[in-house]
């Protein structure tokens, strides 16, 4: 069953799979989230793109065009240092706010 991402985590998954996996193309980094998750989450080509460009324009990600391994042409992500701050920002406010709701949760 496809599930819908929780709002605020796209930028925290792509950002800790290409920290997990090194430089990336979109479509592995989709490939990759479903996955590890087994296949609960999909990112959407229309939803990962846009965000990719973003975090471009952030400095978070640099891209790269290479040749894929089915030898076509596709844009390589990576990290900068600014990414990886913010994957350790990202990281431990989702830590945060998932401690929060296991609290509110939890049986009494």
């Amino acid at each position: 069953m496809k599930t819908e991402i929780p709002p605020g985590t796209l930028s925290l998954l792509i950002l800790r799979t290409i920290a997990r996996i090194g430089p990336m193309h979109g479509y592995g980094i989709a490939l990759h989230v479903a996955q590890i998750s087994n296949e609960v989450l999909q990112i959407e080509e229309g939803t990962l793109y846009p965000a990719l460009q973003k975090m471009l324009v952030k400095d978070w990600l640099k891209g790269e065009w290479r040749v894929t391994e089915n030898g076509r042409r596709a844009r390589y992500y990576s990290l900068t240092p600014a990414g990886r701050k913010q994957l350790a920002l990202e990281l431990k406010n989702f830590d945060r706010v998932s401690l929060a709701i296991r609290q509110v949760i939890q049986p009494a």
